[in-house]
């Protein structure tokens, strides 16, 4: 039997979701993050979901989402609704999962082409 590597496209892909951490690429990330298809923004300031501000979405929004995947760690979580507002109010959809969830869906919506931003929450 052949084996051969199949990435599931050429942009940037989660590989691996585990409870600290998780692998983008050959990458392992223990520090919440957000991901994109052509770039990840490492050391996202979240922690814990809790603790999601309004403001915490200006480098989400810098990164000009259609929609919004919020990766809760390994349970879904979900913000304060003013927090969700944020997104909302400029039009932006938001979704909110597990990490594990985040990423299987994230891979499905880059596939399409889609500008999609996950957002993930690792307590790091």
């Amino acid at each position: 039997m052949e084996l051969s590597l199949q990435r599931p496209g050429n942009w940037l892909y989660v590989r691996h979701v585990g409870a600290d951490s998780i692998t983008v690429v050959d990458r392992e990330l223990r520090q919440s993050f957000l991901l994109c298809r052509d770039q990840a923004v490492e050391n996202w300031p979240v922690r814990d979901v809790a603790a999601l501000l309004p403001e915490h979405w200006d480098a989400v929004l810098a990164l000009q989402p259609e929609v919004v995947l919020l990766g809760t760690g390994a349970q879904q979580r979900f913000p304060q609704p003013t927090t969700l507002a944020t997104l909302l109010q400029r039009g932006i959809g938001c979704e909110v999962m597990h990490n594990a969830a985040c990423a299987r869906t994230y891979t499905v919506l880059s596939d399409e082409g889609r500008r999609v931003v996950a957002a993930f929450i690792l307590p790091g």
